[in-house]
């Protein structure tokens, strides 16, 4: 998550007022790449050249931004007063979301409802679907392949496979997610193999599989894969220095943006029609987005942390990814929930999905800032409007609402973040060199150390503020709307690989509207809203109020149902 410069954006109440100049920094790779992020880390040059940096790109504007009486302390997020006191059962409420029925997209998906209603009849077998899908990843792979995958599990997941077409054929499933393929990211721990992180050198198998692995297992799905993600989720582009630059199943020679790149890249290309996903400061929905699918980051603690080895404490969350809303519900029902493992999770309403059929808005509240919104590429906003459009026809009103203050929001998410980042691989650093990570992994981490702990603490008393800030905003608003990236998938720079760039200009665009997620820990939800001239899938944002992603799938059903889909370039399809 490099730090890019917001000097001159400048943003009031005063509707007519915002301004936003462009990032102006140079795309560096290669061997200037190379020696910048030596001297970073030299003893000699170090000190002067971040100091640098970082002052050119804003801080001192940040540091002398009061924060009022706020606390460094976040207090926990207030619950969900409508959700029901005792929750239906995860199965239960996964199975109603297979239920829904499907809305006019345009393209025919092999979604979680579609398996299991071919297993159900007998037309499709979990054997012979991870057999073909074996076939299929094969064909994705070859050069110049997607590089969708870190590591494969076709034996496990055969073996997982044959146990459930044993439960199909004597009609005892175990859910709706019963024999249908599923693909965790590389952060995730999966009994038997490493978790990489994206890295070269973190090699040892987990012993373990993690909480929502193992709800995953426990709901009979079949883990085909640890999918590729950008190293240690640092950036949001996805190019991956160690096992290939992912590639966007619409078009080759794009990104599909990060950090959790592969599971997005899977279910866009029809490999999986869920993955699981983490967000830290977008990386969930950013991928989602520019891969035309669906994610959706839960609430702070909603999906529990257990088996995620720490990269960041505040900002992250696990979460799914799936082709349409319906799947996401559906994967977020069984993987949501408190875990003994993690505290942070052990306060929450109760996990249900009321509603998520509705398709009248009436009453319903848009929180709209048209500038902020309009501050994008002319098909990206123009796309997003008609998902607007969408859900006002369906009753909704729109409210306008004041503009963020973008520079408090970069400058508290990049000290949080890449601090904690940075204390997270000291083990590595210390004990390897910072030379076994990548020349992007190096810059940010560089950062992260040459950070103050005044700067840090007084990120965490701005988030706190801004929690209070968006908790007393959305008391007139149901929910607020921009777009997901404020760019289509930019294309990758091929003389930059293996090791990649730096490129801000990109990162600005992909980060500008879905930083207030992870620092206030409020769910959002990424919704294909379309394609651009060239084809390439356009995504729209809601932020939600604490505990209410059931609210947020309804609106995302809505939207959905309005939208013509298309199936990317590179797709296959295993179902027969």
């Amino acid at each position: 998550m490099p730090v890019s410069t917001p000097r001159g954006v400048r943003y009031s109440c005063d509707m007519t007022s915002y301004q936003r100049q462009a990032v102006v920094a140079p795309r560096v790779s290669g061997a200037p790449l190379k020696l910048f992020v030596s001297a970073l880390e030299s003893g000699i040059t170090a000190d002067t050249l971040l100091a640098r940096l970082v002052r050119d790109s804003g801080i001192e504007q940040f540091r002398l931004t009061p924060a009022g009486h706020a606390s460094p302390i976040q207090f926990p997020l207030p619950l969900d007063a409508s959700a029901p006191e005792k929750g239906p059962r995860a199965a239960e409420v996964a199975a109603a979301a297979a239920a829904l029925p499907e809305v006019a997209t345009g393209m025919r998906f092999e979604t979680v409802a579609r398996f299991a209603r071919a297993y159900r009849e007998g037309q499709a077998d979990p054997v012979a679907v991870v057999r073909r899908l074996n076939g299929h990843i094969d064909k994705l792979e070859a050069e110049p392949g997607l590089a969708l995958f870190i590591a494969r599990t076709f034996n496990e997941a055969l073996a997982a496979a044959e146990a459930s077409a044993e439960r199909h054929r004597k009609q005892q499933p175990l859910s709706p997610l019963d024999g249908v393929p599923v693909v965790v990211k590389d952060e995730v721990d999966l009994a038997g193999f490493p978790t990489t992180l994206g890295t070269r050198f973190m090699r040892t198998p987990a012993t373990k599989d993690a909480a929502v692995v193992a709800r995953l297992k426990a709901a009979g799905a079949v883990i085909i894969g640890k999918a590729n993600m950008h190293e240690i989720g640092i950036n949001p582009i996805g190019v991956n220095p160690h096992h290939g630059a992912c590639r966007n199943p619409y078009d080759k020679s794009r990104i599909t943006g990060g950090s959790s790149s592969g599971p997005a890249a899977c279910v866009a290309a029809g490999v999986a029609p869920l993955s699981i996903g983490a967000d830290g400061g977008g990386s969930i929905r950013i991928p989602a987005a520019l891969c035309g699918v669906v994610g959706l980051k839960a609430t702070f603690g909603r999906i529990p942390e257990t088996g995620v080895p720490p990269l960041c404490w505040n900002p992250g969350h696990v979460g799914p990814i799936g082709l349409t809303v319906a799947d996401v519900a559906l994967g977020y029902a069984l993987i949501a929930g408190p875990d003994e493992g993690d505290p942070v999770s052990w306060r929450q309403s109760a996990v249900h999905l009321s509603g998520l059929d509705e398709r009248s808005l009436k009453g319903v509240r848009l929180g709209i800032c048209r500038p902020y919104f309009d501050d994008a590429e002319p098909d990206v906003v123009a796309r997003c409007r008609e998902a607007v459009a969408a859900l006002t026809a369906a009753g909704a009103t729109v409210v306008e609402i004041p503009p963020p203050d973008l520079n408090v929001m970069l400058w508290a998410h990049a000290i949080i973040i890449l601090s904690e980042m940075a204390t997270a691989m000291l083990p590595h650093t210390r004990e390897g060199g910072s030379t076994r990570f990548g020349p992007d992994a190096r810059t940010n981490l560089a950062i992260g150390r040459h950070f103050r702990a005044t700067d840090l603490v007084h990120a965490m008393r701005h988030r706190h503020a801004l929690t209070r800030e968006y908790l007393e905003l959305m008391k007139g608003v149901d929910a607020i709307v921009t777009p997901t990236t404020a760019c289509t998938a930019p294309l990758i720079n091929e003389r930059s690989l293996p090791d990649g760039e730096s490129n801000l200009p990109v990162v600005d665009q992909l980060m500008r509207f879905i930083r207030a997620g992870n620092v206030t820990g409020f769910p959002g939800l990424s919704v294909p809203a379309g394609y651009d001239a060239g084809g390439l899938p356009v995504g729209v944002h809601l932020l939600g109020r604490p505990y209410e992603e059931h609210f947020l799938l309804r609106l995302g059903r809505v939207v959905e149902a309005a939208m013509h889909r298309r199936p990317p370039k590179h797709h296959v399809e295993v179902l027969g």
